[in-house]
């Protein structure tokens, strides 16, 4: 099987008083054999999943490997409207998710994060950091009362 290094680049680019205030951040991940791309169009008022991960993908329909992907972006394509992007989190090891959050996503956004295995975590007890990390399980969009596309795009290793 093939592989690549897949390449990661974040440029802010802002000048204030006449000097460059932004950065760029690049990183590399190695032995990417798998990339999962595609826009999804989000009918309005519908929630819409977009991925979903599980620790055996074969036993769901369309599944991506948890434990095997290193990489996830989600870009709102929409140049006007918002939409609540929203982490679905299994409380148990690859199970079925019984926590979420939701983050608003503005026109043009992206977000992105690394693995979704043990690479994220909830809590309502306190604000205190929680260091006991849980699984992603999927990724819904809700777009509210627009119809609106975005780009989901998965990278994972042999």
């Amino acid at each position: 099987m093939a592989t690549a290094t897949l390449s990661v680049t974040h440029t802010e680019s802002i000048s204030l008083n006449d000097r460059e205030q932004g950065g760029t951040k690049t990183f590399t991940i190695a032995s990417i054999a798998d990339v999962y791309k595609r826009i999804v169009t989000c009918q309005a008022s519908s929630d819409t999943t977009i991925a979903t991960f599980q620790t055996f993908p074969h036993s769901s329909d369309n599944a991506i490997d948890l434990e095997l992907t290193k990489y996830i972006r989600v870009t709102n394509l929409d140049d006007s409207n918002s939409v609540n992007l929203s982490l679905q989190v299994a409380g148990g090891e690859g199970g079925t998710a019984n926590m979420s959050t939701t983050i608003l996503l503005a026109a043009g956004e992206s977000f992105a994060m690394g693995t979704p295995h043990d690479g994220i975590a909830l809590s309502d007890a306190s604000a205190g950091i929680v260091v006991s990390l849980n699984d992603l399980e999927s990724i819904l969009i809700d777009p509210g009362s627009n119809a609106v596309a975005v780009e989901v795009f998965v990278a994972s290793t042999a």
